[in-house]
């Protein structure tokens, strides 16, 4: 059974049909939305400010959320995928984003919709990512516009990974 734990009398509130992995950690004051999903290995911790997640979003296996005490909290959208070993801190995911494996998301930066972060990039404090693009590299930059078959993956993968939860419950 997942960790779901409140701080400083603050609890984790989930939305209908959430699905979280039996070592997902869920912590203090995080506010999920419906057809969401936190799987193996992946942390949530609103321990020290706030993180609020949108509907279908997936938070793949050793991705953690975190943010910055009294400083920068973590804004979430709708029907966002957030690859394996992720980093997603202090920052806001705009809707239909895609951040890729082992990517980093610093504080205030914003992802805006139907954007892609590569795999391993590094998006810097501050940084706005511009949407309709792929970003990548370390630090991350603007690449190229994503293709219609990106854009249709996009609108696809949140359902996909409510699919797969099910198979788990």
């Amino acid at each position: 059974m997942a960790l779901i734990k409140p701080v400083k009398g603050v609890t984790p509130v989930f939305g209908k049909n959430c699905f979280l992995a039996d070592n997902a950690t869920v912590v203090g004051d995080v506010t999920m939305d419906d057809e969401c999903s936190v799987w193996f290995n992946a942390v949530v911790r609103g321990d020290v400010n706030s993180i609020t997640i949108g509907k279908k979003v997936n938070i793949q296996d050793g991705a953690i959320i975190h943010c910055t005490y009294q400083r920068a909290k973590t804004v979430i959208g709708n029907f966002v995928n957030i690859g394996h070993n992720a980093i997603v801190h202090g920052c806001t995911l705009k809707d239909r984003v895609l951040v890729g494996m082992g990517a980093i998301i610093m504080d205030h930066a914003v992802v805006e919709s139907y954007c892609i972060i590569g795999a391993g990039a590094l998006v810097l404090e501050n940084t706005v990512c511009e949407s309709g693009f792929i970003y990548a590299g370390t630090p991350a930059k603007k690449v190229k516009a994503i293709s219609e078959d990106q854009r249709k993956l996009l609108e696809e993968l949140p359902d996909r990974y409510v699919m797969y939860s099910e198979w788990f419950k």
